[in-house]
């Protein structure tokens, strides 16, 4: 059984954070389960284009507001506490935080951790 608390992970390869971002990831490769799961906050201002041609990623927002584009038909999609998005097609995407967003994330395959956005924004 694995179980792990937002606290066990801040400070190890887990806690990755950037301009206006921070995410504490929970589960990698190494745990056995198949997904990485991660409890992120986006903070009100955040913007990124985002592309994960390796992974599947699905998001749950738990509380704030956004939105998230598909750059491929310029659709935009409102992002609220209760919506889910999920990149079943390794969709580029740009997300927004109008306000402070909290988000789990899922990537399957899992992450290993040394894992960095290419040129091209890849994961």
């Amino acid at each position: 059984m694995i179980v792990k608390r937002l606290e066990d992970v801040v400070g190890t390869k887990g806690d990755a954070h950037g301009d206006k971002w921070h995410s504490l990831r929970l589960l990698y490769e190494e745990d056995g389960m198949g997904v990485t799961l991660t409890d992120s906050i986006l903070e009100e201002g955040f913007e990124m284009v985002l592309w994960q041609k390796n992974h599947l990623e699905a998001c749950y927002c738990l509380e704030g507001q956004g939105t998230v584009e598909e750059l491929e038909t310029g659709t935009v999609h409102e992002i609220k506490a209760g919506t889910l998005y999920a990149m079943n097609n390794h969709d580029r995407h740009r997300i927004r935080a109008k306000t402070r967003m909290r988000v789990i994330c899922t990537f399957s395959p899992a992450l290993t951790g040394d894992e960095g956005h290419d040129e091209d924004d890849s994961l």
